[in-house]
């Protein structure tokens, strides 16, 4: 019996498509900002250059195939997909998805989350400026959303809770109404001829409680504090962030800071699953705006997937879901596929914790 469910974040970001195009240039994906980033001060670890899976394209099948392959050998169960719904249909980087309910390859565990996010330049500078913005139009969209999943919702690869299909939710708090739009969705799963639907919400928020919103369970999110989130009410943090401002100098956190949060988890009331962070460092996409992970390691890592199992232990075994986040987040330096500094470091590590609670 596997110890824990491990489910590992997949952003599509890697392939052309016509908005791309239009905002930043043609030919535009994850790869540019990754591939053109610089060291921001000695010893800083830019820019990513990917190893064994190469500058992939995820119009090919055999990119995707050779991902859940590697993913599935260090004891990854499942790509949890970020899909994008802006209201009234409009979506954007769908393909390899699609592509991957429509051939049925590869044969890998999935299920969705919804990055219910406004896009803007954020990353390029632009804060202000909006490319596509969220919106909740409706209970005709929320129907509509329901049935263009739905086929994904059925897929035998689809994870599950109770025979239920797993949903994540990036902003929960940003659904108006979400009880209401959960139980429309659970009794359009039941008339769909499925078991009902598990709703999980993502949050860092400790006092964001999933069942007073209307979902299942929480995906616990580490705090990694961007500058922007800040505030002059904690004047000793802020003078730091002012400092490294002046400096021209990202954000710097602490992996150290990893194992206290997900201790804390054990005593919650509610259905919670760890959501682990490996590494991170934004600066590709937002300079020194961003934000980069001290401490961060194999060894630090292999601590927390140890700390993360024990607490997940103690659940049912179907229950037993621990997020990793990411598999392929290159321009955030939060990848689990291997680079040309770490090679498959953090992937033997992955391995070896599954082996040791086995």
């Amino acid at each position: 019996m596997s110890p824990a469910r491990l489910i590992a974040f997949y952003l599509p970001q890697f392939h052309p498509v016509a908005e791309n195009n239009e905002w930043w240039g043609r030919g535009f994906t994850e790869w540019t900002n990754t591939a053109k980033a610089k060291p921001l001060y000695p010893g800083h670890y830019q820019p990513h250059v990917p190893a064994d899976l190469g500058f992939y394209d995820l119009r090919l099948a055999d990119s995707r195939e050779d991902q859940a392959n590697l993913a599935r050998d260090y004891g990854i169960e499942a790509f949890c997909y970020y899909h994008y719904w802006f209201g009234n249909g409009r979506r954007i980087l769908e393909r390899p998805f699609n592509e991957v309910l429509a051939s049925g390859k590869p044969d890998f565990p999935f299920c969705l989350c919804w990055a219910n996010e406004t896009w803007t330049g954020i990353w390029h500078g632009a804060p202000n400026k909006v490319l596509i913005e969220q919106t909740y139009p409706g209970e005709a969209d929320h129907r509509a959303h329901f049935e263009t999943l739905l086929p994904a919702f059925a897929d035998k690869r689809h994870i599950v809770i109770d025979g239920k299909p797993v949903f994540c939710v990036y902003k929960p708090e940003k659904i108006p109404n979400s009880q209401a739009t959960w139980a429309l969705w659970r009794a359009m799963a039941k008339a769909a001829g499925l078991t009902g639907l598990h709703v999980l919400g993502m949050s860092a928020d400790p006092n964001w409680l999933p069942e007073e919103n209307g979902y299942d369970g929480k995906v616990c999110l580490p705090l990694v504090r961007a500058r922007p989130w800040v505030s002059r009410r904690n004047p000793i943090e802020w003078l730091r962030r002012e400092l490294a401002v002046r400096a021209g100098l990202p954000t710097f956190h602490s992996a150290h800071t990893f194992i206290p949060e997900l201790e804390t988890s054990r005593a919650l009331p509610y259905e919670a699953h760890s959501c682990l962070i490996h590494d991170w460092d934004n600066t590709p996409r937002s300079g020194k705006n961003g934000v980069v992970l001290r401490h961060a390691s194999p060894a630090q890592f292999a601590r927390l997937l140890d700390l993360a199992i024990d607490v997940a232990s103690r659940k049912a075994p179907e229950r037993r879901l621990i997020f990793l986040k990411s598999w392929n987040e290159w321009a955030e330096g939060n990848h689990l596929e291997p680079d040309m500094k770490t090679g498959r470091q953090y992937l033997d590590v992955t391995r070896a914790a599954m082996g040791r609670s086995a």
